[in-house]
C-alpha cells in the first residue's frame, strides 16, 4: 500500500527516530485517574523504574502531576497495515519503522503488522523481512489478511491473487514467519479451509474467519476446528439475516470467538457496535484500526497492492467499484470515539483495546494492563479523553510535558 508516485497528501509523514522518547528514568505519575484491573483509582499514583511498573517507587523517582487526567494501558492493535504514508506490504524496513512509530505516536505501543493479499512469494519473502522486525521488537508479530479469502467478499483486495487456503500454502507462509506468524485470515468455506484453520490451532497461530461467504453453518463448524477471531466484524461478510443468520451470528455467539471492531464512525453504524457488545460483552471484543498508509499522513490517492485508492476527508475506498479499502484510523481516536460517542464504560474501552488483544497474543504477562512488573506502556488522556502522552517501554514517546 505504497503512496502512488505524486500523490497527494495533506500532512507530513512521522520520520521514524529510534530513541525518539525522552524522560528515561524512574517516574511517578500523580493524581490522574489511574484504569487498573481491578477498577478505576481515582487520584491514583503509577511509578516506573526503567522499562517497567514497579508497586515501590524509587526514591530517586521524578514526580509527574498528572491531576484532572486519565492514565490508561498502551494501546495494543492486532490488525493494522501501515501509517504514515507508510505500507507495512510494500515498503522498505525504514518505511515499516515510520509506520510503527506514527501509530505509536497515537498511543499503540504493541502492534501487528498485517499484510494484504499478495503472490505467495512475495508474500514469503514480506514475512521474512517482517519476522526480522520481530526479533527486534519493533512489531509483535504477523497477521496475514489474504490471499486465503472468498472472490465474493475480497473487498480491497485484488481478485486475480485469490487462492483458496490450501493447507501447504498456509504452511508456507507459516514457515516463511520463523515463528513470528499470530494470525491469518481465512475464509474457512473454501476447499481446505477446515484442514488450515486445525493447521493454525496446531501450530499456535490464530485462525481469523473473515472476508468468508460461508453460513451460518459453515461459520459454526470453522469455531469448532479451532477459529477464534472474526476479522473485522460486520465488514466482508453477509448481512445478519432473520432466515440466513450467516456467520455474524454464530461469531456473536460463541464464547471462543474475539470480534475485532473498526470504531471509525465509517465501517460500523453505532447500533451495529452497541449490538456486538451487548451480545459478546468486553470481554470478546478487539477494537482495531485495519490502518492503511494514509493514517496519520492525509488524504491523497495510494496504491494497495495492484488497486487504486482514493483517501479523501479520512476515508479510503477503491478508486474503481468504491469499495471501503481499510481505514485511516488510529487506536486514540478508537478510544475517545468509543467514550464519548458510543458511551461505553472506560473499562470496557479499555479491555477491547489492551487487555483483550494482548490475552490473544499471549502476551497479558508483559503488557495490557497497569500492573507492577508489567512493561511501562500507558497513554496520558486529557478530561474529554484526547491523548497528551504516550509511554513505551518506560520512555516517553509522546511527552506530556506537564510538569
Amino acid at each position: 500500500m505504497a503512496p502512488h508516485p505524486g500523490a497527494r497528501g495533506t500532512a507530513r509523514p512521522a520520520t521514524y527516530d529510534p530513541h525518539p522518547a525522552t524522560g528515561k528514568g524512574p517516574l511517578i505519575l500523580s493524581g490522574a485517574n489511574v484504569v487498573l484491573p481491578t477498577g478505576t483509582v481515582e487520584n491514583g499514583r503509577l511509578s516506573t523504574d526503567g522499562t517497567r511498573i514497579t508497586a515501590t517507587p524509587s526514591p530517586h523517582a521524578q514526580l509527574i502531576d498528572l491531576t484532572g487526567h486519565h492514565v490508561v494501558p498502551g494501546f495494543i492493535d492486532i490488525h493494522n497495515h501501515g501509517g504514515g504514508g507508510a505500507s507495512f506490504t510494500s515498503g522498505t524496513t525504514d518505511d515499516v519503522l515510520t509506520g510503527i512509530h506514527t501509530h505509536r505516536l497515537h498511543g499503540t505501543t504493541t502492534l501487528v503488522a498485517s499484510t494484504v493479499t499478495g503472490d505467495m512469494d512475495f508474500l514469503a519473502q514480506r514475512a521474512g523481512l517482517l519476522s526480522e522486525l520481530a526479533e527486534q521488537g519493533d512489531i509483535a508479530g504477523i497477521h496475514f489478511e489474504g490471499p486465503f479469502i472468498s472472490p465474493c467478499r475480497k473487498g480491497a483486495h485484488a481478485e486475480d491473487l485469490l487462492r483458496d487456503p490450501d493447507p501447504a500454502a498456509v504452511r508456507k507462509l507459516i514457515d516463511a514467519a520463523r515463528g513470528h506468524a499470530k494470525m491469518v485470515t481465512l475464509a474457512t468455506e473454501l476447499p481446505g479451509g477446515i484442514d488450515s484453520v486445525r493447521l493454525l490451532a496446531e501450530h499456535g497461530v490464530i485462525a481469523a474467519i473473515g472476508h468468508t461467504d460461508a453460513t451460518y453453518e459453515q461459520t459454526v463448524e470453522a469455531i469448532d476446528a479451532g477459529a477464534t477471531v472474526a476479522t473485522h466484524l460486520f465488514n466482508a461478510m453477509p448481512a445478519l439475516g432473520h432466515r440466513t443468520p450467516g456467520p455474524i451470528a454464530a461469531l456473536l455467539e460463541d464464547e471462543r470467538i474475539t470480534v475485532e471492531l473498526i470504531n471509525d464512525g465509517t465501517h460500523l453504524h453505532p447500533a451495529s457496535l452497541q449490538l456486538a457488545f451487548h451480545h459478546a460483552g468486553a470481554g470478546r471484543v478487539a477494537f482495531i484500526t485495519d490502518a492503511m498508509d494514509a493514517a496519520g499522513f492525509g488524504d491523497g490517492t495510494y496504491m494497495l497492492g495492484p488497486l487504486e485508492v482514493e483517501v479523501s476527508e479520512g476515508v479510503a475506498r477503491l478508486v474503481e467499484g468504491g469499495s471501503i479499502a481499510g481505514s485511516t484510523l488510529t487506536l486514540d481516536r478508537a478510544f475517545q470515539r468509543a467514550v464519548t460517542v458510543d458511551r461505553l464504560p472506560v473499562a470496557d474501552v479499555v479491555t477491547a483495546l489492551s487487555v483483550n488483544p494482548a490475552k490473544l497474543l499471549g502476551l497479558y504477562d508483559t503488557v495490557g494492563s497497569l500492573e507492577p512488573g508489567k512493561l511501562a506502556d500507558l497513554v496520558v488522556l486529557d478530561a474529554d479523553f484526547a491523548l497528551k502522552g504516550v509511554m513505551r517501554r518506560g520512555e516517553w514517546v509522546v511527552d506530556p510535558q506537564l510538569g
